[in-house]
C-alpha cells in the first residue's frame, strides 16, 4: 500500500493560491511594479534635462527632455481591478511624445521604462505569489 504525505499541506497552498490573499497580496506587486516604471519613465525625461532659457529639446528616438516637468510629473499608476494596473501620463501631449505624429518625431518615454523595468517588474510579481501560497504576506 502506499502512503501519500503532505496531502494536507498541499491542499492548504492550493487553497492559498485560489484565496482573496493571493488577490490581495499580488495586486500590491502590480501596483508597485507599474510604480516602478513609472518613476523610470520620469526619470527618463528629466536626466539631464536643463529648464527655462537654456532648455535644450530632446532628439527624435531619445526620451523627451523636461522643461516646464509637467509631462513627468504627469505620469501615475492607475488599478482598475485587482491585478491589473496600467502606467498613464495624463499631459495632453504625451501620446504625441511618445508614438510621434505629423508635427513631432516620436521620443518616447513609457516603452522604453517598460522595456527596462520588466524583468524586475516580472521577478516582484511572481515572489508575491511564492509567498502567498507558502503562507506569507507582503
Amino acid at each position: 500500500m502506499v502512503k501519500v504525505t503532505g496531502a494536507k499541506a498541499h491542499k492548504a497552498r492550493l487553497g492559498r493560491i485560489r484565496g482573496g490573499a493571493m488577490v490581495r497580496e499580488v495586486g500590491k506587486a502590480v501596483y508597485v511594479a507599474a510604480d516602478m516604471i513609472a518613476v523610470e519613465a520620469a526619470i527618463s525625461i528629466t536626466t539631464g534635462a536643463v529648464s527655462g532659457k537654456n532648455h535644450v529639446p530632446s532628439k527624435p528616438g531619445e526620451p523627451p527632455n523636461a522643461d516646464t516637468h509637467f509631462l513627468d510629473r504627469s505620469i501615475g499608476v492607475e488599478q482598475f481591478q485587482p491585478l491589473k494596473g496600467k502606467v498613464v501620463a495624463y499631459a495632453p501631449y504625451a501620446e504625441a511624445l511618445e508614438f510621434g505624429n505629423s508635427e513631432v518625431a516620436a521620443r518616447p518615454f513609457m516603452e522604453p521604462a517598460t522595456r527596462k523595468m520588466r524583468p524586475k517588474a516580472k521577478r516582484l510579481v511572481a515572489e508575491a505569489v511564492k509567498r502567498v501560497a507558502r503562507g506569507g504576506t507582503l
